[in-house]
This record gives structure tokens, sequence and C-alpha cells, in this order.
């Protein structure tokens, strides 16, 4: 058994969030390693984008605009995607983020609950929707993108952590509900990437250093750092593997760094 079972080679993929950052990359990296994919995110232009690159590679690749948190969008969105590549083997629940900082006394309810919306309902839609695709057919592989926030602590992002704690638990709870089917999930929580959406901190050489200090690798991830933990658990390399979740933080959360 070689490098082959890392392969993605007649796989059909859908990845929210894919109009840049993380789910741009997994969406090209699946498809250099050779699946189909349909990429979802609000932006189209930014989308056609990432779909030509990923056509570069000599694979399919369906642009699907959705606001995830219209769950009519994201329905739509799975059936288009099944109709237009033949199906989904496997879906990256991507989309997601912090749009805001405050203490909890100082959140409004609506911005929890835009918070939540977001990062959690829109996973439960997708996962709901693909999934009943993927149990019907019995297989399929979902990752969902966590974050460190759902393992440790929050500070200022109570929702967002709240949110992705409770992915954390769904990703768990659906292996167990899933398992006999053949359909497998599992999740990927990331630490500090560079990102377009993060720039504004990690360009600055002060903040940058801050956010790197308690890092043990001493450096703040890429996102290549988290397509490589994609492929292997939509790839068969990861045909044992369900329920679980993992950590890509260059060492934060193993206990010997603080911020």
């Amino acid at each position: 058994m070689g490098l082959e079972i890392f392969s993605l080679e007649g796989k059909r993929a859908l990845v929210t969030g894919a109009s840049r950052g993380i789910g741009a990359a997994i969406a090209i990296a699946f498809a250099e390693a050779g699946a189909d994919v349909a990429v979802s995110a609000r932006s189209e232009s930014d989308l056609d984008e990432v779909a030509g690159k990923a056509r570069a590679t000599g694979h399919k690749a369906v642009v699907a605009p959705c606001d995830v948190t219209q769950r009519d969008q994201v329905y739509a969105t799975v059936d288009r995607a099944v109709k237009e590549l033949g199906g989904i083997d496997i879906l990256v629940n991507n989309a997601g983020g912090s749009r805001f900082m405050a203490p909890l006394v100082n959140t409004r309810e609506d911005g929890w609950e835009k918070g939540i919306r977001l990062n959690l309902d829109s996973v439960f839609w997708f996962c709901k929707a693909a999934g009943q695709h993927m149990l019907d057919r019995g297989s399929g592989s979902v990752i969902n993108i966590a974050s460190v926030a759902g393992v440790r602590s929050s500070p200022l992002l109570s929702f967002y952590g709240a949110a992705k704690a409770a992915v954390i638990n769904l990703t768990k709870t659906l292996s167990i509900e899933w398992g006999e089917s053949g359909v497998r999930i599992n999740g990927i929580a990331p630490g500090w990437i560079k990102t377009d959406l993060n720039k504004a901190l990690w360009s600055d050489p002060s903040t940058a250093q801050g956010m790197t200090n308690p890092v043990p690798l001493k450096r703040l991830g890429e996102v290549s750092d988290i397509t490589g933990a994609a492929i292997f658990l939509a790839s068969d390399a990861a045909a044992y593997v369900t329920g679980h979740t993992i950590v890509v933080d260059g060492g934060i959360t193993a206990g010997g760094g603080t911020g």
C-alpha cells in the first residue's frame, strides 16, 4: 500500500466558505488530489477564481454561491452539488467566522444569535442535507472546520467558542449515529492560521510576535498546514478514523503556552 491511499481520484467534494483562505486552499488541494469540487460562499466572483484554479488541475469545479445563514440556500446548494457533480462523497463545513469581539455581558442577543447561526446552525443544515445523501449511498466523509476556540477558553469570543465547541460535540455524536452506515465524520480545529481575514494582525510585526510567542513551534500556521489534514481525513488513509477533531495549532493547546 502506497501513497495512493491519499488520492481523491473519482471523489466529489462540496466545500463551504471556499472563496478564500482555508476553504479555497482545501478546494484547490482536493482538486490537485483528484477530486471534482463544488465551491460555495457568498462571493461569486471570488469563487470563480478558485474554481478556475481547481479546473486547471483537469478536474470539474462547480460554482455554487450560498449564504450559509439561510437554511433554504443551504439545502439548494447541496441539491445543486449532487446534481452537477453526480453526488457528494466529501463535505467540508468551513464557512464561519467571528465578526466582532466583546465581553459576554456586552454582547447583544442578536449578535450572539448571528454568531451561532453562522458557525453552528449552518453546520447542522449542511450535515443534515448532505448527510442524508451519504447515508442513502452508504459512504462519505464529512469534515467540520472547528477552532481551538472550541477546545479552550475564548475571552471576548464567547459566542464563537461556544459554537465551535458545539461543532466538535456534534462531530462526535454524528460519528456514532452514522458509523454503521459507513459515513465518517471528523473535524479540524485550526489555531492561528495566516489568511487574508486576519492579515491586519499577522502583517504587523509587533502583533505577529505576540501571536507567535505562545506557539511551541514558534510560527503561525499556513493554509497548507490545514490542507494536509483535510486530504488525510477525506481519503482512504483515514478509513478507520471517525468522531475525532485534529487540532492543528502548532502546539498551543498542548498546555505549554498562553494567549
